[in-house]
């Protein structure tokens, strides 16, 4: 027979029950309070937008301003140089300037994950020497993105100091004529910089379009850069990417100098003086599939274009070794390639020479075998035949022979050029070539130029919204 719960039992049970339900509701507090925790973290997190105008003082809503926001600029003019020093986005309206006042940098930063798009960049200050720029991006500030920006000013647009993974893209650089081009700074410097990306901006004006010093492993893609000193200029900077720019009216469009482990394809460059490509102490690099025309001779400060060794040069290499040079066109210069001070041991394969003055200048004492694996180049005064209809000419193609090292020895010996006695010394050579001196033979010359990517009249690499805005379609580079 069961017993009836006692008193002491049932109390026991009451008791049980209501610190279960209060522990319970206790979880349930601590829930809600975790929850409504996360959600005001969460909501400080989220970044915000705000607009600010001209009235306002710039400076201090950066500085009040929390990490992530956006400052949406209305048009207008902003004076002074601003610093930013936190990850935040600047995003102009059309006709927002942004104006340095003529003093040190417009822009500097000095935080990672900043990004400036769509301003007008102007009047930041003239000293090279402190290194005063439109934009400056420091050592501290990774991953920048510099993007539909407008500058103009006289010293540097944008110098990167030591940046990492920055992002030039699609920026309109404009120098002052005002200003001699030696005491302008560059379009886009960059120093000690790794991973950056520029790509698609045009540059004019500046002394060069970009200077690459000590920075490696960066891309150089799809820009323009005209009417400067030198459009792409490199000293001692390792594997770097140089592909599908366009440089026109220039000094020197592409000034290699120092470096290793350099890719050049796919570029362009049209209407230069001196030099189309000058490599200078480069090693171990490929230029391949580059177009190079009408590079014309410089004129002197008194208008005299005739001194020697002036004449334009499509590709001049000095001093450098193992390299490969395959697939460029190189046309309607002064002189096709000059290579010089023992610049020996390149693989010089696959090219055209079209219309060049002179097609080739070599000055050394070695022999040069300018074919590879039974590939050479093309050139337009080849007078060989191709009897079996290979696409290689049966006889080597030789450029140069003893008398033009004489008159390049001895230029005065020119008037004596269609004599009979340089004749006669030509003969001899032809009949008797124990007497040949060293030079450039091309074994197997082809009798038809090598297809290009990049051999058509204007740069397909350009984007539409990229075409040149300026104007400056001829005239001497300044």
């Amino acid at each position: 027979m069961s017993k009836k719960p006692s008193v002491l039992h049932i109390g026991a049970l009451i008791t049980y029950s209501a610190l279960t339900i209060l522990f319970s509701a206790n979880l349930d507090a601590k829930k809600l309070s975790g929850s409504s925790s996360d959600n005001k973290d969460s909501n400080h997190s989220v970044s915000n937008t705000i607009v600010v105008t001209a009235t306002n003082n710039l400076q201090q809503i950066i500085n009040e301003a929390k990490s992530g926001d956006t400052l949406q600029l209305s048009q207008g003019q902003y004076k002074g140089s601003i610093l930013i020093n936190k990850p935040l986005t600047l995003a102009c309206k059309p006709g927002t300037d942004l104006d340095g006042n003529s003093t040190n940098d417009t822009i500097r930063i000095t935080a990672s994950n900043v990004t400036v798009q769509g301003c007008n960049i102007l009047n930041w200050g003239d000293d090279l020497t402190a290194m005063d720029a439109g934009i400056i991006v420091k050592k501290t500030a990774e991953n920048a993105v510099i993007q539909n920006n407008y500058f103009k000013g006289i010293s540097f647009g944008i110098f990167l100091d030591a940046a990492k993974n920055t992002k030039v893209l699609s920026n309109r650089i404009e120098g002052s004529l005002e200003t001699r081009s030696q005491d302008r700074g560059n379009g886009i410097h960059l120093y000690a910089t790794t991973g950056a990306d520029i790509a698609f901006n045009e540059v004019w004006h500046t002394r060069d379009g970009i200077y690459i010093d000590t920075s490696n492993k960066n891309a150089i893609r799809n820009n323009e850069f005209h009417h400067l000193r030198y459009g792409v200029h490199y000293m001692y900077s390792y594997s770097n990417r140089v592909e599908n720019n366009y440089t026109h009216h220039t000094r020197t469009g592409y000034a290699l100098m120092q470096s290793k482990h350099l890719t050049v394809i796919n570029n362009r460059s049209e209407w230069n003086e001196n030099y189309g490509i000058l490599m200078n102490y480069i090693t171990h690099s490929t230029i391949k599939n580059n177009f190079v025309a009408h590079t014309r001779q410089a004129s002197n400060y008194i208008g005299d274009s005739s001194a020697q060794g002036g004449e334009g040069k499509g590709l001049f290499i000095y001093n450098s070794f193992y390299n490969e040079l395959e697939g460029n066109t190189l046309r309607e210069g002064g002189l096709g390639i000059h290579i010089t001070a023992g610049s020996e041991d390149n693989v010089i394969s696959g090219n055209s020479f079209i219309g060049n003055k002179q097609q080739v200048k070599y000055v050394s004492t070695r022999t040069q075998e300018w074919s590879h694996k039974g590939i050479g180049n093309f050139w337009s005064d080849y007078l060989g035949w191709d009897r079996d209809n290979n696409g290689v000419g049966d006889i080597p193609y030789e450029p140069n022979d003893g008398v033009d090292k004489m008159l390049w020895k001895y230029p005065s010996a020119k008037v004596l050029m269609n004599s009979p006695a340089v004749e006669t010394l030509r003969w001899i050579q032809r009949e008797f070539p124990v007497l040949k001196s060293p030079g450039v033979t091309d074994s197997h010359p082809l009798m038809r130029p090598t297809k290009s990517t990049n051999n058509k009249s204007t740069n397909n690499n350009m984007t539409n919204h990229h075409q040149p805005k300026t104007g400056l379609t001829s005239g001497a580079a300044s």
